[in-house]
């Protein structure tokens, strides 16, 4: 009996998930669509790094926001000493890009971003240590025009991605001298019911006092519900382009509600806020949020630049098209080949490369462990590939000269096959994929509002 001890596995870090093939259909399908909607506007990608200087999120986001306080991933390179973050979200990391390669300099610039982030906080659903996000920041824009596309460009992904549960949450928090007054009749006005006050609330009172106004305790609602509003003390400028992203979502037919208490959680923001939230996550609502932040080029040492931008939580709108109860089964290849014997192996490998030539996507059943495998084998794993058509040779085939093209998808024909000589496949099997996307795009023609 052997007293070697078991190698233990090692499991993945808590809050930072594997995306597993079965779910990559999913993810596919909205990371292709949301590709298709911003280019459509004019948007192009940019791609910065997951580490960042510290030093960058600190003077971004704020000292007191409760990412750098408590969530980021910090730590000291072993090799030189410097402070390093995993990211806790894009902006601050664009908005460098942008000043360092001077990419403004000709004008401005629509520019968008995909990618993991990282915040280390209670995982819980649809919020996670490493989540994604995809955002978008128009750089060096100054009216309200560019706030309304930016928010009639998520609404047209909604539509795009078939998702009705989403509304949109806009507000005001005006220009830094608005804030400021309104923050010292808050604090004031906190001060005289601080016995109502959490913890939470009293350790923000003199450091962050507009998140107290986003407090989710029950307890505190109607006192909150009665404090100031940042939207009595905007100015005659900060009034006019509210009102300006207002008339061009109303004139795009965009439903909103103002919602006076919403504010962004970083320090960078001004005038224009929004959030589209849902009720079908829970107590984790918000799938996107953004805004304006025209102090932020400036903080980091440019010259006073003007910018918007959002992102969205991946994680959470895939949640919720899956609520959506549509299904995205896994579709690995548009052809899958089987064969039996030495020969067929050989004449499947040519028709395979044929095949991939012409376009189409190809799995070649290949030996496992336990070997090739039967043909009745085979065809379950073609199968399961989610396959349109496989594509069988075996030792009848090679001596006639041709393949078994059967139906594997089509519930009116599946089942049905043909024979076809192997030079021939190509175009046969390309006619009848292409003619059934055809088929497919003309059932399903979308048309945006």
């Amino acid at each position: 009996m052997s007293d070697t001890k078991k190698t233990e596995k090692i499991v993945g870090v808590k809050g930072m998930n594997d995306i597993l093939p079965a779910d990559a259909p999913l993810w596919e399908l909205f990371e292709n669509t949301v590709h298709t909607v911003l280019k459509s506007y004019g948007f192009q990608q940019i791609r910065t790094p997951i580490v960042e200087p510290t030093a960058l999120f600190a003077r971004g986001l704020g000292e007191v926001t409760d990412i750098v306080e408590k969530e980021m991933y910090s730590f000291t390179d072993s090799m030189n000493g410097d402070q390093l973050t995993l990211r806790p979200e894009c902006t601050a990391g664009v908005v460098r890009a942008a000043l360092e390669h001077n990419l403004t300099y000709d004008g401005p610039k629509r520019l968008w971003y995909a990618g993991p982030m990282f915040r280390h906080e209670r995982p819980q659903r649809g919020r996670y240590r490493q989540f994604h996000q995809i955002g978008a920041e128009a750089i060096g824009f100054a009216g309200p025009d560019i706030d309304a596309e930016l928010i009639m460009m998520c609404q047209r992904l909604w539509d795009d991605l078939g998702l009705q549960d989403v509304r949109l949450e806009l507000n005001s928090i005006g220009n830094a001298e608005e804030r400021n007054k309104h923050r010292a009749d808050l604090i004031a006005y906190f001060e005289k019911n601080e016995e109502l006050l959490d913890a939470e609330a009293k350790k923000r009172l003199h450091s962050n006092p507009l998140r107290i106004l986003d407090t989710k305790n029950p307890t505190m609602q109607d006192m909150v519900n009665a404090a100031p509003k940042l939207l009595d003390y905007l100015g005659e400028e900060s009034r006019a382009h509210f009102e300006g992203v207002q008339k061009i979502l109303r004139h795009n037919a965009i439903p909103f509600t103002i919602n006076p208490r919403l504010v962004r959680g970083m320090d960078y923001y001004n005038r224009t806020v929004f959030e589209w939230v849902t009720d079908q996550l829970g107590s984790q609502g918000t799938v996107c949020g953004g805004g304006r932040y025209d102090p932020l080029v400036e903080m980091f040492g440019g010259k006073p630049t003007p910018a918007c931008g959002f992102a969205m939580g991946v994680e959470r709108l895939l949640e919720l098209m899956k609520a959506s109860g549509e299904q995205f089964a896994p579709n690995q290849c548009d052809v899958y080949i089987v064969h039996q014997g030495e020969e067929a192996q050989l004449q499947a490998s040519v028709v395979a490369e044929r095949l991939r030539d012409a376009g189409l996507d190809v799995v070649l059943h290949c030996a496992a462990a336990t070997g090739i495998g039967s043909f009745k084998s085979q065809m379950k794993r073609a199968d399961g590939s989610g396959a349109a058509y496989a594509v069988i040779i075996g030792e009848d085939e090679i001596a006639q000269g041709t393949a078994v093209v059967k139906e594997m998808r089509n519930v009116e024909a599946a089942g049905n096959q043909a024979s076809v000589p192997f030079e021939g496949i190509a175009d046969y099997l390309v006619d009848q994929i292409v003619g059934a996307h055809d088929h497919a795009h003309d059932e399903h023609v979308h048309y945006h509002h």
